[in-house]
C-alpha cells in the first residue's frame, strides 16, 4: 500500500468482505450486481455483526470504496457490477486477503477459527501458517490487524482487522458473546454441506465403477479373478 488508506465504515467494510467472499464462492455470479451484494451484506449466515440494509445504503458505501480504489466497475455487462481491488490496493498475497475478509465479515477470532472459515477461499496446512501470515499484517505500517489479549477463560488469543480503525476490546467481547450461537450454527452447516459434498462424489464413483464393471462383465463389489 503507497500510502495510508482512510478508516472504512463498517458497511464499506462489509461490502468489500463480501466481494472477496464471494469472488471465490460463486464465481459464475462474480462481479456482483447491486441486488447480490446487498443480499450479501444482509445475510444472516457467516456474518458478525447480522446487519439489515439497503441498496441505497449499499450504493454510497461502494461509492466511497471506488474513491478509494478498493472496488470497481465492472466493464461489458448491461446490468453495472462491481468487484473488488483489494489485493492490489493493499498489497497483500491472496492468503492475506482470505484472512482479511473473514475478519471483516465475522469479527474476531483465533487463528484456528480463521483457518475453518477461510476453508473456501484459501487453504491453510495448519494453524501456524495462518500465524503467519497474520504476523505480517500486524507488522505492516499502518497494521492491518491486531492481536487481541486473551479474554478470561480463554487460551488462545483471537485477532481483529483495523480497516476501521482502532479495536475496542469491550466492544469486541460484547459482540463475541451476542454471536457465540451463530458461529456454532454457521460451522455446523458448513460441515454439513462438506459432508453432503463428499457423499455426492462417492455417488458418482459408485456409478462409474459399476459401468465399468458391467461393461467388463466383472462385479463391481469384488476383485476380478485371474
Amino acid at each position: 500500500m503507497t500510502q495510508p488508506l482512510r478508516e472504512l465504515s463498517p458497511l464499506e467494510a462489509r461490502v468489500l468482505g463480501v466481494l472477496v467472499e464471494k469472488q471465490h464462492t460463486v464465481p459464475d455470479t462474480y462481479p456482483l450486481s447491486l441486488n447480490a451484494l446487498t443480499a450479501g451484506c444482509n445475510q444472516k449466515t457467516a456474518r458478525s455483526p447480522v446487519m439489515s440494509v439497503t441498496e441505497p445504503e449499499v450504493q454510497t458505501a461502494v461509492d466511497g470504496l471506488k474513491r478509494l480504489s478498493l472496488v470497481m466497475e465492472a466493464s461489458s455487462s448491461r446490468v453495472t457490477r462491481f468487484e473488488h481491488n483489494m489485493n492490489r490496493v493493499l498489497g497483500i498475497p491472496s492468503q492475506s486477503a482470505a484472512l482479511l475478509t473473514v475478519l471483516l465479515l465475522r469479527g474476531p477470532q483465533t487463528a484456528a477459527e480463521l483457518r475453518l472459515n477461510a476453508a473456501r477461499l484459501h487453504g491453510f496446512a495448519d494453524n501456524s501458517s495462518v500465524e503467519a501470515f497474520l504476523e505480517e499484517l500486524a507488522a505492516r505500517t499502518p497494521a492491518l490487524v491486531v492481536k487481541l489479549p486473551c479474554a478470561p477463560g480463554e487460551r488462545e488469543n483471537r485477532w481483529m482487522h483495523l480497516m476501521c480503525g482502532e479495536v475496542s476490546i469491550d466492544v469486541v467481547a460484547a459482540a463475541r458473546a451476542s454471536s457465540q450461537e451463530p458461529i456454532a450454527t454457521t460451522e455446523f452447516e458448513a460441515l454439513r454441506a462438506e459432508q453432503q459434498r463428499l457423499a455426492g462424489e462417492v455417488a458418482q464413483l459408485r456409478a462409474l465403477v459399476e459401468r465399468m464393471a458391467a461393461e467388463l462383465g466383472m462385479s463391481a463389489d469384488r476383485p476380478a479373478q485371474d
